[in-house]
C-alpha cells in the first residue's frame, strides 16, 4: 500500500506559490519582449549557473552553499550601468535570468540525486526578485540617478537596498523552517538574523561590489571580483569538514561511557539533543549551542574515573557532593583531549548550585536530571519534569525547566501541563 504524502504548511506553499508566479511571469515577459542587452544577461546567467554547480560537494552545516551564485544573482538585481552605459533590462528579466540559470544547473544535480530543494529554489528566487523590483524601476526610471547620482550616494543606496533585503531573506529562511519544524518561530529567526554576520554580509557585500565594478569597468570586472568569494567557499569548506571530523570525534569519546557500561545507550545523544533545543529556546548564538552540545555529549566522561559504576549512569539521584566529584573528574578528561576548555568548564560546573552556574551548565544539568528521572521513576516523563519543578529552589533555574517543558511539549514528547 501506498504511503500518503502529509500536505504542505500553508507557508511553504504561499512561498512556493509567489516564486512559481514570479518565474512564469519573468520567462514569459522575457521570451515575449526579447532579451535586453544580452551580453550581459548571458555572462551573469553563466555566473549563476557556475556558483549554483558550485554546490557540488557541499558539506553538511553549509548555511549557504552557493556564495557565488546569489552573490551574482544580487549584482544583476542592481546593475544600472555597465562600463558607463546604462543598462536596459528590469526585474523580470533578473528572475528569468536567475531561474533559467538554476534550471540549467539543476541538471547534474538530479543526476546525482541531489542539489538545491524548492524551498532554496523559492526563497533565491524571491529574494533576488525583492532587491530587483527595488533597484531596476528606480534606475530605469531615472530617479535613483536623480536622488543618488553615480558617487558614493548610489554606492550607499546600494548597501540600503542590501540592508533591506538581507532581512527579507532571513524572515524567509526563517518561515519556511518555522513550517517543517515545531521550533517556535522567534528563535529561527533570531539564527537567521546572525548569520547575516557570516556568509550572508560576504555574499551581499560582494554582489555590491560586482554591481559597482560592472558599472565602472565593464564585464571584464566579473571573473577578477568572483575570486574572493571563491577562495573563501574552498575555505569555509575546509573549515566545515575540520567542525564536521571534530564533532565525530567527540560523538565517539561520549560513546565510551555506553561501550563501557556506565551510561544507558542513546542517553548523552538525547541529552545533546534536549540540550541544543532548549538553548535555542533561551536564545543561545551558534558558537554557543556548538559549546553546549560539545558538553552535553560529554557530561558523563568523569564516570570513566570511578570504581564502581553509578547504577544506570544516573548521577541525577547521587548526593551532591559525589556529582560534583564526578563533574571534576569529568572536566579533567575533557580537558586532556584537547577539547575546547570552554567545553570542560561547562562539564565541571554541571553540578555546581544553579545560582554559581553558567546558563550551559544550568542547561546541562537539568537535561541530564530530567533523562536520568525518567529511567529512574515509573511516574515517567511528567514525573521527572515535576521533580526539576520541586527542585527549582536550589538546584535548577526555573526558566531552564520551563523552557525544557516547553521543548517536550512542543517536540510530542509528553503532554506538559504548564508550571
Amino acid at each position: 500500500m501506498s504511503r500518503e504524502r502529509s500536505p504542505l504548511p500553508p507557508a511553504t506553499l504561499a512561498v512556493r506559490g509567489a516564486a512559481l508566479a514570479l518565474a512564469v511571469a519573468g520567462l514569459g515577459h522575457t521570451l515575449w519582449d526579447g532579451v535586453r542587452d544580452p551580453g550581459h544577461a548571458l555572462a551573469f546567467g553563466v555566473l549563476i549557473t557556475i556558483g549554483e554547480l558550485a554546490r557540488w560537494g557541499a558539506l553538511p552545516g553549509e548555511r549557504e552553499p552557493a556564495p557565488l551564485g546569489a552573490a551574482g544573482a544580487l549584482a544583476y538585481a542592481l546593475l544600472g550601468r555597465s562600463g558607463g552605459e546604462p543598462t536596459g533590462h528590469g526585474a523580470l528579466q533578473v528572475v528569468a535570468v536567475l531561474v533559467a540559470a538554476q534550471l540549467i544547473a539543476s541538471v547534474p544535480h538530479m543526476a546525482r540525486g541531489s542539489g538545491p530543494g524548492p524551498d532554496q529554489v523559492a526563497r533565491r528566487v524571491l529574494t533576488v526578485a525583492f532587491a530587483a523590483v527595488c533597484f531596476q524601476p528606480l534606475y530605469n526610471s531615472g530617479r535613483s540617478e536623480d536622488w543618488f547620482g553615480d558617487g558614493p550616494y548610489h554606492a550607499a543606496f546600494l548597501l540600503l537596498l542590501l540592508g533591506l533585503t538581507a532581512p527579507c531573506d532571513a524572515v524567509l529562511g526563517a518561515l519556511l523552517l518555522r513550517a517543517g519544524t515545531a521550533v517556535p518561530y522567534g528563535p529561527l529567526l533570531r539564527d537567521e538574523l546572525r548569520a547575516l554576520t557570516g556568509i550572508g554580509s560576504a555574499v551581499c557585500a560582494t554582489g555590491a561590489v560586482m554591481a559597482l565594478g560592472v558599472a565602472a569597468a565593464g564585464l571584464w570586472a566579473l571573473p577578477v571580483l568572483c575570486v574572493p568569494l571563491l577562495l573563501t567557499q574552498v575555505s569555509f569548506r575546509r573549515f566545515v569538514a575540520v567542525r564536521t571530523t571534530y564533532r565525530q570525534t567527540i560523538a565517539s569519546l561520549a560513546r565510551s561511557t555506553e561501550i563501557a557500561g556506565y551510561t544507558p545507550h542513546g542517553h548523552a545523544r538525547r541529552v545533546a539533543a534536549l540540550c541544543t533545543a532548549v538553548g535555542r529556546e533561551l536564545g543561545l548564538s551558534g558558537p554557543e549551542l556548538t559549546v553546549l552540545e560539545y558538553a552535553a555529549l560529554m557530561h558523563d566522561i568523569g564516570q570513566l574515573s570511578l570504581v564502581d559504576p553509578v547504577p544506570e549512569g544516573a548521577t541525577a539521584v547521587l548526593p551532591a557532593a559525589e556529582q560534583r566529584r564526578i563533574a571534576l573528574l569529568g572536566g579533567a578528561v575533557v580537558r586532556q583531549t584537547g577539547v575546547d576548555a570552554k567545553v570542560a568548564a561547562v562539564v565541571e560546573r554541571q553540578a555546581d548550585p544553579y545560582r554559581e552556574q553558567p546558563l550551559s551548565a544550568r542547561i546541562v544539568r537539568a537535561v541530564n536530571a530530567y533523562d536520568d528521572l525518567c529511567g529512574e521513576s515509573l511516574s515517567g516523563p511528567l514525573g521527572a519534569l515535576e521533580q526539576l519543578r520541586l527542585g527549582t529552589g536550589h538546584d535548577y533555574q526555573s526558566q531552564v525547566v520551563e523552557s525544557l517543558a516547553r521543548v517536550l511539549a512542543r517536540d510530542g514528547l509528553t503532554p506538559v501541563p504548564p508550571g
